[in-house]
């Protein structure tokens, strides 16, 4: 755990006063699932996601998200050969480990819709033929608010792909002080030296799947999940892949604690990673306010 924990202080230079933002996408990373950063220009999504995938010691790529870009700007594209009178795969940028969707709502449905195959089964399939992708696998997207120009709303069956969203927002006034009298950011990710090794990071994955969660644990879970459902309060209720991301997101939150057990703090530390952008908000955004509302109605059992 002293290499995980090395990794959140190494990005913690980068990205100042975000200890908690960084703990969840790790705890999202450590539970297999991917990762959407949403918030106004400027606050350090994508300097974040080069961070994580530089201080994990993983293979990264980006695709900057556009209205031109096409699914096989994505994926990779079969171009004719004459030499060998054969079509010859080049793979696109999903090919590798950390992929970084940047502004994916700026793209079109068409566009966005070439992540969902990966992003579910780890695979991709092009004219016919089903290429695995590298392990580990994590895409993370950045977005911004869709209420900005040339943005289109993410679907709410992509949206569900993603295992939790969170919004890294303003600075304090302590940390931008720093950040203003301190390197350019550009610069600092230059000098990032990996903390661990992709098979580390894939054994810490393991080992968080063997955290143990008590029926006590899981009742809870499902109040939580069940009182979407019921509630007038909520205009559609969580899925039950709602409910599994949320007892991943525990087990990998509990792990960051050196705990071998999750306990119910645990599930509330996640919940709203994992629950805003499930549930959906009257007007622009994700319904921030969902979590709490949800942590006050439902009493730990």
């Amino acid at each position: 755990m002293t290499k995980i924990n090395d990794a959140a202080r190494q990005v913690g230079r980068i990205i100042l006063g975000k200890e908690r933002q960084i703990r969840l996408a790790l705890a999202c990373l450590i539970a297999r699932g991917h990762l959407l950063i949403e918030d106004v220009p400027g606050v350090g999504k994508t300097t974040l996601a080069h961070a994580l995938a530089a201080s994990l010691g993983l293979a990264f790529q980006r695709i900057q998200f556009t209205s031109d870009l096409l699914p096989a700007d994505v994926l990779g594209v079969a171009v004719y050969s004459a030499d060998t009178a054969q079509f010859k795969f080049h793979p696109g940028p999903i090919f590798s480990q950390v992929v970084l969707a940047d502004e994916v709502n700026r793209a079109t449905p068409k566009a966005q819709s070439a992540l969902l195959e990966a992003m579910e089964e780890h695979q991709v399939t092009i004219e016919g033929e089903t290429r695995k992708l590298p392990e580990p696998f994590f895409v993370i997207a950045t977005q911004n608010p869709s209420r900005q120009i040339g943005t289109f709303p993410l679907p709410e069956s992509q949206l569900d792909r993603f295992l939790m969203r969170i919004e890294l927002g303003y600075p304090d006034a302590t940390a931008e002080r720093a950040l203003l009298r301190g390197d350019d950011r550009r610069d600092l990710l230059h000098q990032l030296k990996p903390c661990m090794q992709p098979a580390e990071l894939m054994a810490l994955q393991r080992e968080a799947q063997q955290v143990h969660t008590s029926e006590a644990l899981l009742d809870y879970v499902q109040a939580l999940v069940n009182h979407t459902r019921n509630s007038a309060g909520f205009s559609s209720g969580l899925s039950p892949r709602a409910a599994l991301a949320l007892v991943h997101a525990a087990r990998a939150w509990a792990l960051l604690d050196a705990r071998s057990h999750a306990v119910p703090e645990d599930v509330q530390a996640v919940l709203p990673g994992v629950v805003s952008h499930r549930l959906p908000a009257p007007g622009d955004g994700a319904n921030s306010g969902a979590a709490a509302r949800l942590l006050a109605a439902v009493a730990i059992p």
